[in-house]
């Protein structure tokens, strides 16, 4: 059984058992977290759920298992050419890190 869920404006398809990278979830680690957003469920005989857009009594029940931050991103901006003017911008994006431990339709 799979379904598709939708968290921070992305949508992943998830399976019991799969681990996920999303963006930051604001729950502590180790604890557990239940996304309502379930935009479809497949079971185990083919049969297929379609929300309008997101199905009634469905949940996903996962667990933080940790919070990462992605790889640094290094932007160099120049101004103008005759100007020796420059500047280094560095980002990390916060994320989540989830286990898939139940699927409720």
């Amino acid at each position: 059984m799979y379904g598709v869920v939708e968290i921070g404006g992305k949508q992943y398809i998830v399976s019991v058992g799969d681990t996920i990278i999303t963006e930051k979830i604001d729950a502590e680690k180790n604890s557990e977290y239940v996304i309502e957003k379930v935009l479809m469920v497949k079971t185990d005989s083919g049969e297929i759920k379609l929300g309008t857009p997101y199905l009634e009594n469905a949940k996903v029940i996962t667990e933080v298992v940790n919070q990462i931050k992605s790889k640094k991103i290094i932007v160099l901006r120049k101004g103008n050419p005759k100007k020796n003017w420059r500047r280094k911008y560095g980002h990390r994006q916060q994320l989540s890190l989830l286990k898939i431990k139940q699927i409720i339709y």
